[in-house]
């Protein structure tokens, strides 16, 4: 049986996220979508759920960390090409993204990070082989 992968993610405003989200190209499963959070599909069984703050709260007694400060995790997503890679960091960078880091060009592996409006760090690559041998 396959595993269902859900990133939780805190994030200031819901409909800002939802549209940068939206402007990279992802969807959205409106079951689990209300004021207070929404279920962004990234791939067959990899979710992340935006919650608005409070209600992400409600989740845990520890307190929130503040991405634009501080990292929590680099939310990693594998697509099929260089070409795909390059212009969802272009788009994620024209929608109110910020860069992260330079364009990474590993020969094996090419990689763009951004940071998305709350400050969580994306990372989108394309891996055309493996990786050399240690």
């Amino acid at each position: 049986m396959p595993r269902q992968l859900f990133v939780n993610l805190p994030v200031k405003n819901l409909d800002r996220s939802v549209k940068f989200f939206t402007a990279l190209g992802f969807e959205f499963n409106p079951q689990f979508t209300d004021e207070n959070a929404t279920c962004m599909i990234i791939g067959q069984d990899c979710y992340a759920m935006l919650l608005v703050e409070k209600y992400f709260a409600t989740f845990t007694d520890k307190p929130i960390a503040d991405a634009t400060k501080g990292v929590e995790v680099i939310n990693a997503i594998g697509l099929d090409s260089r070409e795909e890679v390059d212009a969802m960091g272009d788009k994620a960078l024209a929608s109110g993204g910020s860069p992260f880091a330079e364009p990474k060009d590993y020969g094996f592996m090419y990689q763009r990070s951004f940071q998305d409006p709350d400050g969580h760090l994306w990372e989108v690559f394309h891996m055309s082989g493996e990786p050399p041998a240690a």
